[in-house]
């Protein structure tokens, strides 16, 4: 959660009601955190280059550069801020990856490398089984969305389709019922069933 800056009084001072708060963040990191949504990318460059914090700052709701460029899908928005140093592991505000926001919107380029962009095989294996506060994977995202590639992608890379939500939801019970995303889920389950018998 993003420190506040700035608090601004709703007119109720002293009478023991909620103040209105509000985050201001600095106009560097603004700059970065905009150029990330809308996908610019010479815009991207310049904000980073006059950018007084790291790449994995925080803007006002908590989300970081990399998370907002994977939840759009800007490809080169996502190059960018891993040449620059950004981290796949950084969460956001509901406890999520950028490898989350990438699956749940179906972006198999920008999932792809942002497994790539991991420094160890471990490394790997703790995106994939990360979860965010429903207890949702990468791998649930994908799922939900019934992005079957992306899917194929996550279990091919290791994800586990066996790893309940809070819930008690697999990712398999996500997808669309015998929707290509759940047979291919569904096989997985079978098979690692069918090794560990």
């Amino acid at each position: 959660m993003a420190i506040p800056h700035t608090m601004e009084e709703d007119g109720n001072a002293g009478h023991g009601e909620d103040l209105d708060l509000q985050v201001v963040v600095p106009e560097d990191v603004q700059a970065v955190m905009n150029a990330a949504e809308e996908g610019d990318a010479q815009a991207l460059s310049s904000a980073l280059a006059n950018l007084a914090s790291g790449v994995d700052c925080e803007g006002e709701d908590g989300d970081r550069p990399l998370h907002i460029a994977c939840l759009y899908g800007h490809l080169s928005c996502v190059q960018i801020l891993l040449a620059a140093g950004a981290n796949i592991e950084v969460r956001d505000e509901d406890g999520g990856l950028p490898l989350h926001d990438a699956c749940a919107g179906g972006y198999r380029e920008i999932v792809s490398m942002l497994l790539r962009a991991a420094n160890s095989q471990e490394q790997v294996k703790r995106v994939l089984d990360s979860f965010d506060i429903d207890g949702d994977t990468p791998l649930h995202h994908a799922a939900r969305g019934n992005h079957s590639d992306v899917v194929q992608l996550l279990l091919d890379s290791g994800a586990n389709p066996k790893i309940q939500n809070l819930v008690g939801q697999l990712p398999g019970d996500l997808a669309d019922p015998d929707s290509p995303a759940q047979v291919r889920l569904n096989a997985a389950v079978e098979k690692l069933n069918a090794e560990s018998a």
